[in-house]
């Protein structure tokens, strides 16, 4: 099976190593083990239980703890849920499963290059909706509809948006569902990120005031992770939640793939999501934090444009010098240390994706070499 190099993927392979100031990362600061042992609040009695485990397969689907605190993100608990290794895993599970050559497949770009590449592996016919700065990174329904019909098995999107950090509001997602519905496609919506929109600053109850897809349509499908909101990449666990008849499918192809996932992650993703208020405030503190200092910056900077983010930890940073994203991303690398990530490798020339959550003395810095290699260079 032939598949498009990742874009995103190899950029980080090869260039990530070389940076001092990585500013391309899309992670809240992340925990350290202690960090998250002390914020839930029951250090010792914890590390006891971790240190006797037995490192096992475990739970084949997931523990039960784990199932239950997945459900607390989502009012509709009737759809079934499995676990996978990471987000990455949920996707392209959910794909194989449901995608069969010929099929037809609507993503909204720009997104994470598994929305689109892999159903083209699939021999899908794949179409392209893109979102555009002047709609403020939102999708242009009246293009959807004319994009979306009755052949259409799929339509994938990741709302809060990676790059853009725009967030799709209700309203607008019942528009969506509605096309959807019409010509009985499935929605595949990637939500790493969501609960992390920006006007969550004041908790309350997070997850009913910004609804998954699987609360408002009968033929959604979510798909997140503990790497994003809950700032723990390096547990690589996911999940996916989606209608019977989907997970039917899809526990098939989790069988040759997956097994279990380790103890471990699932153990310490149970806690964290036990503990998701203390996170997310923990959280939105850092990425309000992060994008006020970027806000100032870009005000400040006169080669640089973009639209607010509205969720989410990254942005995409329009410039306005003569130079391929990948050619500015390669000199100012090797100039100053500092990392972005050249849009093209998410198909949107003369951008740049930043995320601004990570490290804020380092944000900071790059920010200031980035303005001072402008400069230099214009």
């Amino acid at each position: 099976m032939y598949i498009d190099n990742f874009k995103v993927e190899d950029w980080f392979n090869e260039y990530e190593k070389l940076s001092t100031y990585d500013m391309a990362d899309t992670c809240v600061e992340s925990f350290t083990l202690n960090e998250l042992l002390q914020l839930v609040g029951n250090n010792n009695d914890e590390l006891e239980y971790i240190m006797n485990k037995k490192l096992n397969y475990g739970d084949i689907q997931g523990s039960q703890k784990l199932h239950s605190a997945i459900k607390s993100l989502y009012n509709n608990t009737n759809f079934p849920i499995t676990i996978t290794h990471g987000a990455i895993g949920a996707n392209q599970l959910v794909m194989q499963a449901i995608i069969n050559s010929g099929d037809k497949v609507v993503s909204i770009i720009p997104t994470y290059q598994q929305h689109y590449s892999i159903p083209k592996s699939l021999g899908a016919n794949v179409k392209t909706v893109f979102l555009k700065e002047e709609n403020n990174w939102l999708p242009d329904i009246d293009e959807l509809k004319e994009v979306v019909g009755n052949n259409t098995k799929l339509i994938c999107m990741n709302n809060p948006n990676n790059p853009t950090g725009s967030v799709i509001p209700q309203n607008m997602l019942e528009e969506i569902i509605t096309i959807a519905r019409k010509n009985n496609s499935y929605i595949l919506c990637d939500e790493v990120y969501r609960g992390l929109e920006h006007n969550n600053i004041s908790i309350g109850n997070i997850w009913e005031k910004n609804k998954s897809i699987i609360d408002l349509y009968e033929k959604g499908i979510s798909t997140s992770s503990m790497s994003k909101v809950f700032s723990l990449a390096g547990l690589r666990l996911g999940w996916i939640v989606a209608p019977k008849e989907v997970m039917n499918k899809i526990i098939i192809h989790r069988e040759y793939n997956t097994i279990s996932v380790s103890p471990i992650d699932d153990y310490f993703s149970t806690i964290a999501l036990e503990n998701k208020d203390k996170i997310l405030t923990r959280n939105l503190s850092k990425i309000i934090e992060g994008k006020k200092i970027i806000s100032d910056w870009v005000k400040s900077e006169p080669h640089i444009s973009w639209i607010e983010p509205k969720g989410g930890t990254t942005c995409l940073l329009k410039y306005d010098i003569k130079k391929s994203s990948v050619d500015l991303c390669k000199e100012l690398l090797n100039d100053t240390g500092v990392l972005f990530l050249p849009a093209s490798t998410l198909e949107m020339e003369g951008y740049l994706r930043a995320g601004y959550c990570s490290e804020i003395s380092k944000l900071k810095k790059g920010l200031n070499l980035f303005s001072d290699w402008l400069y230099n260079t214009i």
